[in-house]
């Protein structure tokens, strides 16, 4: 079996509504590019993967994927997925790990199906499900956020993390008012987005200690090591860093090395695939860590996420970021929480979603090829 066709499909994402997640995303709406990433064996197999999100557009990433990526896999055993990730990786100058982890999302939908078994079952299935946190996006007042906290506890979700506004003494306050509607025992976390200098953050995490949150996620600049090995030692609440940690998979070690965060943070957009985040959630078994899976960014990624979930046992949620209209596209059927704030792994071949393939012809622009 080899690898003989390899196309990206550039479709448009419309209606997205007015959102913003800190001050790394800015505020955007309107329209993005997905796109449809397609490798076929001569066998008739094919896998796909999206490559884009709402507030970065899949075009960005397109032309390097094909240019740079697609010639290192024609003519290869798409089996072959830990030999191929290796050599698409030493073009990692030339391209992004948002291109190879699309490209190795696809390969393993090709395994999953030619094996007739889910991802998950392929990787050694841990659970068939796991709870589900709802994540804000940055909202105007307080009361908003109370609103969307007391809304979702309602609706049976496991928790809330909060996405401030980024002005330390107001995220205090927010995180103070939405504490205090949900009470003392429902899950609440803050993702500060890598928005505070240190004297901020240590404000910060003490007083959201003190209020009982269950973590604190990225306070400092991403690559800020002696800072966060300095505020490590003087909070109790664990923290949570290295999502856009520089690097990769190979840029956890000085992380762990020097004990400056609680938990490591990843995802298959962000840290180049299924095989990276697999990696890194064993290596942070190993040394008795959570892998806290981050949000992927378009709808086939979060599927790729769940079957990750679902094949390793340190990670404790599945993150579903709001607004739907902002993150969810291109699925004929997408991720739902039920009622008891649980969301399930897929049991079909493969990633088992079914793209909406009618939709995406309807609003292509463009076919790499």
């Amino acid at each position: 079996m080899k690898i003989d066709d390899i196309t990206l499909t550039l479709f448009a994402w419309d209606g997205i509504p007015a959102t913003q997640y800190g001050q790394h995303t800015g505020k955007f709406s309107g329209q993005s590019q997905l796109g449809l990433v397609t490798i076929r064996t001569d066998d008739g197999v094919e896998g796909n993967a999206f490559l884009g999100a709402s507030s970065r557009g899949g075009h960005l990433d397109a032309h390097s994927l094909i240019d740079h990526l697609k010639p290192q896999l024609m003519g290869q055993n798409p089996l072959d997925r830990e030999r191929l990730n290796r050599e698409m990786h030493k073009r990692s100058r030339a391209t992004t790990l948002r291109a190879i982890g699309a490209m190795d999302i696809a390969l393993w939908d090709i395994a999953g199906k030619i094996a007739n078994l889910p991802i998950h079952q392929l990787l050694g299935s841990a659970r068939a499900s796991l709870p589900a946190y709802a994540s804000s996006p940055t909202l105007g007042s307080a009361d908003a956020y109370v609103e969307e906290a007391l809304s979702i506890k309602s609706a049976g979700w496991a928790a809330y993390k909060i996405h401030p506004p980024t002005e330390w003494k107001t995220d205090i306050a927010v995180c103070e008012a939405v504490r205090k509607a949900v009470g003392d025992d429902y899950t609440l976390m803050l993702d500060s987005t890598w928005a505070y200098d240190f004297p901020q953050a240590l404000r910060v995490g003490q007083a959201i200690q003190e209020m009982g949150y269950y973590w604190y996620e990225d306070p400092l600049a991403e690559q800020d090591l002696y800072n966060y090995i300095k505020l490590r030692n003087l909070l109790e609440i664990p923290i949570l860093a290295t999502e856009y940690s520089p690097g990769g998979f190979l840029g956890y070690a000085p992380w762990i090395l020097q004990q400056a965060t609680d938990y490591l943070r990843g995802d298959v957009a962000v840290k180049g695939g299924i095989t990276a985040c697999v990696k890194a959630a064993h290596l942070a078994e190993g040394f008795g860590m959570n892998f806290e899976i981050h949000h992927g960014g378009n709808s086939l990624n979060n599927v790729a996420n769940l079957h990750v979930s679902a094949a390793i046992a340190n990670c404790e949620f599945f993150e579903v970021l709001l607004p739907d209209g902002a993150q969810k596209y291109g699925l004929i059927e997408d991720i739902v929480v039920d009622a008891d704030g649980l969301v399930h792994v897929p049991m079909e071949p493969g990633l088992g979603a079914q793209i909406d393939f009618e939709m995406i012809k309807a609003k292509t622009l463009h076919t790499l090829t």
